[in-house]
């Protein structure tokens, strides 16, 4: 069962929401439903992004290793490309 909730806009988003809606041949209310899941879907996928780079951060910090992005670059362009190409190895980062 889903839930019900109020929410108040402003006459002139309320009336840019309808022609929106109307444009994209919705309802309103089935357009600000797939605007309300798709701006979440944008939020949840940019915090495991930040989980991810701090983690990343912190086995940086612990094991002092590192890929060369110039490295990583051209490995991913030549399989991108059909050349066999060897993975790049991890480095000790140097201060």
């Amino acid at each position: 069962m889903a839930a019900t909730t109020t929410i108040k806009l402003s006459d002139e988003l309320k009336a840019r929401i309808s022609a929106a809606a109307a444009a994209a041949n919705q309802t309103p209310h089935a357009y600000m439903i797939e605007a309300l899941a798709a701006q979440t879907v944008l939020v949840e996928r940019r915090q495991s992004f930040v989980a991810d780079a701090l983690l990343a951060e912190q086995e940086v910090a612990e094991y002092g290793l590192i890929l060369d992005a110039d490295e990583v670059f051209s490995y991913l362009q030549s399989k991108l490309d059909g050349v066999a190409a060897t993975r790049p190895a991890a480095k000790k980062l140097t201060p």
